[in-house]
């Protein structure tokens, strides 16, 4: 074959790079126990901030070992359709609309939707 020949390799080869002169960044291995009895072992850089809960595959926490569970976040509640409502019009100007509506409806200014 000459030189200049191309040659082809298959979709989804192998790199054609080696790991020869690669050095990989400094790792620590974290523990995490499930609640079922399974350990995680999860690798992470030695830089990084290991989070105390890791949420396990098929569901679940499993904690840091020697680790204690974090105080939950205090949460706001969750706003419904109502209370956004009542944040936009009083319970008068919603009887007053709907006053309104039914008026229309009932002299046949409005159809019914089906």
């Amino acid at each position: 074959m000459a030189e200049r020949t191309l040659r082809g390799m298959k979709i989804g080869a192998n790199s054609m790079e080696t790991e020869v002169g690669v050095e990989l960044a400094p790792r620590v291995e974290a523990v995490y126990d499930c609640p079922d009895g399974r350990v995680l072992v999860i690798p992470f850089s030695v830089e990084a901030d290991i989070p105390p809960v890791w949420e396990a595959p098929g569901g679940g926490e499993a904690l840091l070992r020697d680790a204690e569970r974090p105080e939950p976040k205090a949460t706001k509640p969750q706003r419904t359709h109502w209370d956004m409502l009542l944040e936009r019009r009083s319970i008068a100007e919603l009887e007053e609309l709907l006053n309104e509506r039914l008026e229309l409806l009932r002299s046949g200014q409005l159809r019914k939707s089906a």
